[in-house]
């Protein structure tokens, strides 16, 4: 049987409360194991979400978090760009694409509102778009399966007021 990880991933929750935590839900019903924040979070409450969430969970600061400096402490986010490693997958997760070189498997950003999946070799490059749903008519998320060291991206998208959300299988 092969080893899959699902990794949920999604940025640019502004404060948008009922979209971040629908987002969240439909991440964890379709398995995902790990949620993977790439900034601009900007409510605690919202860190509150991912942290009942009950998997593990890691964010980065966005430009708009400036807010949630003083909780550092107490939840898992960060400054970036951020290492860290999930099983053997090294990760570097970053809000702005400033630091968007091959040093890690997967390459998690946000800030642009655009959900953008590639290869660059055998590094991984993912924004899972806007949750928010500010830049355009629709919220995004995305899952990284990763099955014996290859990659499937789905990105997940839906008009805010519709609750079912639609599947792309993105080509790597």
């Amino acid at each position: 049987m092969p080893k899959v990880l699902k990794l949920g991933i999604l940025s640019d929750s502004h404060t948008k409360t009922t979209l971040h935590q629908e987002a969240i839900d439909h991440l964890l019903a379709s398995g995902a194991e790990y949620l993977l924040h790439a900034g601009d979070i900007m409510l605690e409450e919202h860190l509150k979400m991912l942290e009942a969430s009950a998997v593990p969970y890691t964010c980065v600061y966005g430009n708009n978090d400036t807010a949630l400096i003083p909780l550092y402490n107490q939840y898992n986010i960060k400054r970036e760009p951020y290492y860290f490693k999930i099983e053997e997958l090294r990760i570097k997760m970053m809000h702005l694409p400033y630091f968007m070189s091959a040093d890690a498997d997967i390459v998690i950003s946000g800030h642009t509102h655009i959900f953008e999946s590639s290869m660059n070799g055998k590094t991984l490059y993912i924004n899972p778009g806007e949750v928010c749903a500010r830049e355009k008519p629709l919220t995004e998320c995305a899952m990284i399966e990763v099955i014996d060291g290859k990659y499937s991206v789905t990105h997940y998208f839906r008009e805010p007021a519709v609750k079912v959300w639609k599947a792309r299988k993105v080509d790597l």
